[in-house]
């Protein structure tokens, strides 16, 4: 970057270059005389440019205008959106400002539009895709995914979206914080928390539209396990997240939250836990190069565990309770098994698992 370069300019730049390396998100960090710029790469921030104070200001100024913030605003969060247009870039820009002691900080997210996945395409193993498939046939249940944030779940229910939408026939209908994608023939909604549109009001309306499926982006309160639980059980088929870290997790932490166990365990019908590994970079073998932005890393692969919930599951539960919810392929088998393929290192699995 040259101090003499415009805010535009620098902006365009730093979007364009972070779409070519595929990042999903740019972090700028004002630290006092300068301002700090990561990109994140297959899930890690790899540091970027650095910018001093006067053209940082102008930069984060114009990224203000652009998303319609207040831009005389720096210490109160702040979130907007801007359009590929103003950028001259391939995707919309979701930003987010925070105030810190070193200076404010902005995240910009893009959004990776025309990219949805086809299930075959997410590099699962070919039996939990079909686990997947089986479940997206059914015309009632609940599925959740868990696994931490950045972990794939969300581009996984796309996938599923994708599906029933090739298929056509059902009402679909999502509710999501926020819509990251379009998809033709899906009724999406976004909460807005600010204005009293939470996921578990905006469940209670949604059913009321008949719907066949029902995608809650996430299950973050009792009320919303509540609602999701009962839709499964009152012929809904019913998708969403729930932070656990494993399949046994799952039913603990929904046991916790809707009394009537025996309501969960009737309506629960797929557990789908998954990690993303970053992939060994195919130009370097690893080393590090410009293709892999020096990290060593270009693109990621799926390790996932899955729990179909049958009768003899159910009674098993039910008889001994969440500690016998378990894959029949662990995780770290599954991780394993991508490590022996080659397709990522040791390093990769220690950070993802520990060591």
């Amino acid at each position: 970057m040259l101090p003499e370069e415009s805010a535009p300019e620098v902006l365009e730049k730093l979007v364009q270059q972070a779409e070519a390396a595929r990042a999903s998100d740019i972090h700028l960090q004002m630290t006092g005389a300068a301002a700090r710029i990561f990109f994140r790469l297959d899930g890690v921030l790899a540091p970027g440019w650095e910018l001093p104070k006067p053209l940082a200001e102008r930069v984060f100024g114009r990224v203000k205008f652009l998303a319609k913030l207040k831009t005389y605003q720096d210490s109160l969060p702040q979130d907007g959106r801007i359009d590929k247009g103003e950028l001259k870039a391939r995707n919309d820009v979701r930003v987010a400002t925070y105030p810190t002691v070193t200076g404010e900080k902005i995240v910009l997210r893009l959004f990776q539009q025309n990219s949805i996945l086809k299930l075959e395409a997410l590099g699962l193993p070919a039996s939990t895709t079909a686990e997947l498939d089986q479940f997206l046939r059914q015309t009632a249940g609940l599925m959740l995914l868990t696994g931490p944030a950045g972990s794939g779940k969300t581009t996984t229910i796309y996938a599923c979206l994708q599906r029933l939408a090739d298929w056509g026939g059902k009402h679909v209908i999502t509710v999501e914080d926020p819509a990251e994608q379009i998809i033709p023939g899906i009724m999406q909604t976004e909460v807005n928390e600010a204005r009293g549109l939470t996921f578990a009001k905006a469940a209670r309306h949604l059913l009321r539209q008949d719907p066949q499926v029902l995608v809650l982006g996430e299950i973050r309160d009792d009320e919303t396990a509540n609602l999701a639980v009962r839709a499964a059980l009152t012929g809904h088929l019913v998708i969403s997240t729930l932070h656990a870290g494993s399949c046994k997790g799952v039913f603990e932490r929904l046991m916790v939250m809707v009394p009537d166990h025996y309501a969960v365990l009737s309506a629960v019908a797929l557990v789908l836990n998954q990690r993303l590994l970053r992939r060994l970079c195919v130009d370097c073998s690893g080393l590090g190069c410009a293709a892999c932005f020096q990290t060593g890393y270009h693109g990621r692969v799926p390790a996932a565990e899955w729990l179909r919930v049958d009768d003899p599951v159910r009674r098993q539960i039910r008889q001994q309770g969440a500690e016998c919810a378990k894959a029949a392929i662990p995780l770290e088998m599954a991780a394993q098994e991508i490590l022996q393929k080659g397709l990522t290192n040791e390093a990769e699995l220690r950070r993802i698992f520990g060591s």
